[in-house]
């Protein structure tokens, strides 16, 4: 029965910029079966036909518990080896306390908080020595984040966890990385805001972030920086008081806030 259980990563959010990137990454691993999981089954199907058979499309919500359970019954079925578990899911909807309803401040809650906590909980019994966790959280978990504040403070939410739980996993084998960068360019970006071309100081790829993070999760590392920009910003808001940092990013931001 052992011999049988596949050499499988689960990567959620397969379908987004920063997904595609991982998943080119994955393709390198030594791996039988990559599970892509998204809402669009259009492109699972079609990120398939350009990857091939290792690319197992899951089309599941994971906004809901529904989602979940779908994944915990493959997984009961399968019983892989796992891994990876990357969780890239998560939503990025930026804007003011006013700008969501709470139909949406509940799914990016269970999205960006909820879906990473159960996905460990239900992988981890599934890893062994050299498997890695890898969150992806952001630089924007590193300080409070006016206008953006449901976003920055659920990526806050996935930084601490993650990096708790690499400690908890200790004497393993299995490590934990809190991924967090700070702009990529993808097509998630809004480029435009109130007729201002936005600017994105310290802009990287996602091929960048998605080889740093894979690299930094091989080598146990519980937290994942890929530019200098990021890790300049990290030291600065250690160093600086939080009121301080958001007056900074007030001045930022605040020419698009202008209508």
């Amino acid at each position: 029965m052992e011999e049988n259980r596949k050499k499988t990563a689960i990567l959620t959010g397969a379908t987004g910029g920063l997904g595609k990137a991982f998943l080119k990454e994955l393709m390198k691993e030594d791996l039988e079966e990559i599970w892509a999981i998204g809402r669009n089954e259009k492109r699972l199907s079609e990120m398939q036909e350009e990857y091939g058979e290792k690319v197992i499309p899951m089309p599941v919500d994971l906004s809901n518990l529904e989602g979940i359970r779908r994944v915990e019954e493959v997984l009961k079925a399968r019983s892989p080896r796992l891994k990876y578990l990357i969780h890239n899911a998560g939503m990025a909807k930026m804007g003011s306390y006013g700008d969501f309803s709470i139909e949406e401040i509940d799914q990016t809650v269970n999205v960006n908080c909820k879906a990473p906590v159960m996905l460990s909980s239900l992988c981890i019994p599934y890893m062994e020595k050299g498997s890695r966790i890898l969150n992806i959280s952001s630089a924007s978990a590193f300080q409070p984040n006016p206008y953006i504040n449901l976003y920055a403070a659920s990526k806050a939410f996935e930084r601490s966890y993650s990096r708790a739980l690499n400690v908890e996993l200790k004497g393993t084998g299995i490590t934990s990385t809190a991924v967090c960068p700070g702009w990529i360019d993808t097509e998630l970006l809004q480029k435009e805001i109130n007729g201002r071309k936005v600017k994105f100081p310290g802009l990287v790829a996602a091929e960048k972030v998605a080889a740093q993070a894979l690299k930094d999760a091989k080598r146990g590392k519980d937290m994942s920086v890929c530019s200098l920009y990021v890790k300049c910003q990290h030291v600065n808001v250690k160093l600086m008081p939080q009121k301080w940092v958001m007056k900074i990013w007030m001045a930022e931001i605040g020419k698009y806030l202008e209508e």
